[in-house]
């Protein structure tokens, strides 16, 4: 739905509260894809069309000629009727951040395992958890993902909700019976955030998020946090 030309601004669409920008580029039969494109976007889709094929050789448990086949079509069948937008990837890997990140990953992991587990069995705990809105640095949808992802494989921490267009990310964490503990938490998720940016993000990316870094340090990053008691 637009707006009709010379239309007052109260009785424009809006998102989210506010104007829907004027500057932005629509997008549709106006602007078709060019064959340029076609291909950019077919080969950025290349590595989700091999995984699956691969999760429909697995599911069969049996690598022939034919399963190679009705994989490969049924994968194109699938990204053709439920077409998404191609991730756009940076095309930059930093095999020591990398390291860094997983090993630190497991760290974390182990941690918090043992934490929750302590939790469990304390007679003395009483639960007091918080959802927290964490605004995150960037903007790219591969990086939220696999941030809200790595945040919800710790134990005591879980992506409940996100939002794609202002980069925030709902979480429930346990056990935040302080402020302390939720700045804790909110030190957690940028700090996951910055080392994937800093394994896989593109460079201005990953400059970006070291300045913020150094900005952000003594200040609060929580955009929202709701205390509960459950």
């Amino acid at each position: 739905m637009t707006a009709r030309k010379g239309s007052s601004p109260a009785n424009r669409p809006t998102m989210r509260g506010g104007v829907i920008p004027t500057n932005r580029v629509p997008s549709g039969p106006a602007f078709p894809e060019t064959e340029q494109t076609h291909r950019q976007n077919l080969w950025r889709q290349f590595p989700l069309l091999v995984i699956l094929v691969v999760l429909w050789m697995l599911l069969w448990d049996d690598i022939t000629v034919m399963t190679v086949f009705t994989g490969t079509a049924l994968a194109l069948l699938v990204t053709r009727v439920f077409y998404l937008p191609p991730i756009a990837l940076s095309g930059r890997l930093n095999p020591w951040r990398l390291l860094i990140f997983v090993g630190r990953m497991i760290y974390d992991i182990m941690v918090a395992s043992v934490y929750v587990a302590w939790l469990a069995i304390n007679p003395r705990y009483q639960p007091i958890n918080s959802i927290l809105a964490i605004k995150l640095h960037t903007r790219s949808d591969l990086v939220i993902t696999l941030t809200a992802v790595s945040i919800s494989l710790v134990p005591g921490t879980v992506v409940i909700d996100a939002d794609r267009e202002h980069a925030i990310l709902y979480i429930h964490a346990l056990g935040t019976r302080t402020s302390e503990d939720i700045d804790r938490i909110r030190r957690e998720v940028l700090g996951t955030e910055e080392r994937i940016v800093l394994a896989i993000g593109a460079k201005d990316e990953a400059d970006g998020i070291r300045a913020d870094r150094l900005e952000r340090e003594g200040g609060v990053g929580t955009v929202g946090a709701r205390r509960k008691g459950d």
